[in-house]
């Protein structure tokens, strides 16, 4: 799980962050961190639109090289 730290670095820089949610990259969200609670992100996507995604899934910036998350 990310931590908050991570979160609020991400969120004051308004760095872009790929959020890897399975093996599939089609299915990495790109966006900006806008807020958080203990169990979900708000991420806003290119398009204006924010999605609630998980905090279990993998937060890294864009600038860095996508891994696979590890296999369940």
């Amino acid at each position: 799980m990310v931590s908050e730290e991570q979160l609020d670095a991400y969120r004051q820089s308004g760095e872009t962050v790929r959020v890897v949610r399975d093996e599939i990259e089609a299915n990495d969200v790109l966006g900006i961190v806008v807020a958080w609670d203990e169990t979900a992100v708000l991420v806003r996507k290119r398009s204006r639109r924010v999605v609630k995604l998980s905090r279990s899934y993998r937060y890294i910036p864009i600038s860095e090289e996508r891994m696979s998350p590890p296999s369940v």
